[in-house]
């Protein structure tokens, strides 16, 4: 699972039992050489999709990392890019990434995802492998955050794979994964939130609308369909109406 280059299990275990803005600071030198990186596979699918959608002026990837989403972002924007994380030290690798000649200019901005520092600035928000982190509980908030940076009209991005067949090995370790999560927060402090069961495309669907979103969900066809026809990777697209959550409410009730 890990590289040479990755940590070590000492270094992992170290970075289990901090908080997860400290977890990550150490982590952030070896973090690409991790699973927990989303693939470029993925990344590359959508960026893809996106340049079918763009261009876009600007955009900015909400808990940015090491700045793989950002590089999707220089793929399709045209004025700017913003990368926003709360670890300082997933920050500074992600300045010293080396990206292409030419592309808009991007700036990195330290800060919490439930308390976002902008205006409605952006056409485009995307997020990869950030929503673990969030307990259920977060995700309205979360969600009318990113609903209020983006202008109207401005798009929500982000790609979601199909859960593991139910007594898959996969299932089994994502089950073990969280259940251990879960007893290490119940004895431990600070928590480490890291769920990976717990962002339900079922569940996230209705709260991504309730905060005023139009939500359409696109396969990604290259990582091909389930034994059932469902997509084993989608991408979903959540684009800010025009009026805001109450509006968006009223008018589900009239129509």
């Amino acid at each position: 699972m890990f590289s040479p280059e990755g940590p070590s299990l000492r270094e992992l275990a170290v970075q289990a039992l901090s908080s997860v803005e400290r977890g990550y600071d150490l982590l952030a030198p070896k973090f690409d050489h991790t699973p927990f990186r989303t693939p470029d596979s993925v990344l590359d699918a959508v960026a893809a999709a996106l340049e079918r959608k763009g261009p876009f002026d600007t955009g900015l990837d909400l808990c940015c990392g090491t700045g793989a989403g950002i590089d999707v972002l220089t793929r399709v924007c045209r004025r700017g890019v913003v990368g926003l994380d709360f670890s300082a030290g997933m920050l500074t690798v992600a300045r010293e990434r080396t990206r292409p000649a030419g592309g808009p200019p991007v700036s990195h901005v330290r800060a919490d995802a439930r308390a976002l520092p902008f205006a409605p600035a952006f056409d485009l928000a995307v997020s990869f492998g950030a929503f673990g982190h969030f307990l259920p509980r977060e995700l309205p908030g979360l969600f009318a955050q990113v609903h209020s940076v983006l202008r109207p009209g401005g798009a929500f991005v982000f790609p979601v794979v199909a859960p593991p067949r139910p007594g898959s090995r996969a299932y089994w370790m994502l089950l073990g994964f969280d259940a251990v999560m879960r007893v290490r927060n119940a004895v431990w402090r600070p928590p480490f939130v890291m769920y990976y069961r717990a962002f339900r495309l079922g569940e996230v669907r209705p709260e991504l609308e309730r905060a005023g979103f139009s939500v359409t969900l696109e396969p990604l066809p290259g990582f091909g369909r389930r034994p059932d026809g469902s997509p084993r990777v989608r991408m979903i697209v959540a684009r800010r109406l025009e009026g805001g959550p109450a509006q968006t409410a009223a008018g589900s009730v009239n129509s």
